[in-house]
């Protein structure tokens, strides 16, 4: 990376639903030519804003609060068009019927869990007193009378929560009914003064993650079996989770991510996205 001083500090979710994006770093080679960066979701979201990351995954929520200062990678994001499986509203009764009822979220994804609000206000009429709490399904419906789940528990819950007779409500595919789009949950960001700085780099990186994700693509049965040996997941199971997240960022989901952005703006979570926005790195 000739045009760059140092390597690109980058962050990673050590998260399933990233697994893809990062699977062929390593095989690849990619993970010695930037300082690869592992935290939570909030933690790199915090981190890129602040500045402390060059390149990393971040929130859609967060992108958007944030959009005057950073770049969108081409092409790459975490989302769905239909089940997404991993984020998920299980609810003991019909949604219109939450209407100023307690619902626990129970996750720190913003983006999910805005989503949730989104749906439950605008199609079902509801607004329900929210309160975060620890992600465990028999604790939060305790006390509520539906939860948010985000990620392995929300995995857990789509296959357990039926038997005991609550209601799964995947909201990728009630996001893809309401809108008739995909849903785009976080997209890979580049701060606009290190790409100004460092253009080779942020190509250089880029390159890298798409050769990672088709990589993986080609190979999801291997990956998940991979996974399979340190996760609470079959290799069939994540096998059909991978195959369920849309990794692309094209024009259908650039379409669903400025739906969500009118949404969120509209009830004041972020500023509008302007006419031109989203605005792409050249890669």
């Amino acid at each position: 990376m000739s045009d760059s001083v140092r390597r690109p500090r980058v962050g990673h979710i050590q998260f399933l639903n990233c697994l893809p994006i990062y699977w062929g770093l390593m095989r690849s080679g990619a993970l010695l030519d930037f300082e690869l960066q592992k935290d939570t979701p909030d933690r790199l979201n915090n981190a890129l804003v602040a500045g402390d990351l060059d390149i990393g995954p971040i929130s859609l929520v967060e992108y958007l609060r944030h959009a005057d200062e950073l770049l969108l990678l081409p092409d790459l994001a975490v989302g769905s068009d239909g089940p997404v499986l991993s984020v998920n509203l299980i609810s003991t009764k019909p949604l219109a019927s939450l209407d100023k009822r307690p619902v626990a979220l129970g996750s720190t994804s913003r983006t999910g869990v805005l989503l949730a609000q989104m749906l439950l206000a605008e199609k079902y009429g509801a607004e329900p007193e929210y309160f975060r709490c620890p992600p465990e399904l028999t604790q939060m419906l305790l006390e509520a009378d539906a939860g948010v789940l985000i990620g392995d528990p929300a995995l857990r819950a789509l296959y357990e929560a039926p038997k005991n007779g609550l209601d799964v409500i995947d909201l990728g595919q009630a996001w893809r009914e309401w809108t008739g789009l995909p849903m785009v949950f976080a997209v890979w960001a580049v701060r606009k003064d290190f790409a100004a700085a460092n253009p080779g780099a942020v190509k250089d990186v880029h390159e890298a993650f798409q050769r990672s994700v088709e990589l993986c693509l080609g190979e999801l049965d291997e990956a998940a079996a991979a996974a399979a040996r340190w996760e609470p997941f079959d290799a069939a199971t994540l096998a059909n989770y991978f195959r369920a997240l849309d990794f692309s960022l094209g024009e259908r989901q650039i379409a669903g991510l400025r739906e969500f952005a009118r949404h969120a703006a509209a009830r004041g979570e972020v500023p509008p996205l302007p006419p031109e926005g989203p605005v792409f790195a050249e890669v």
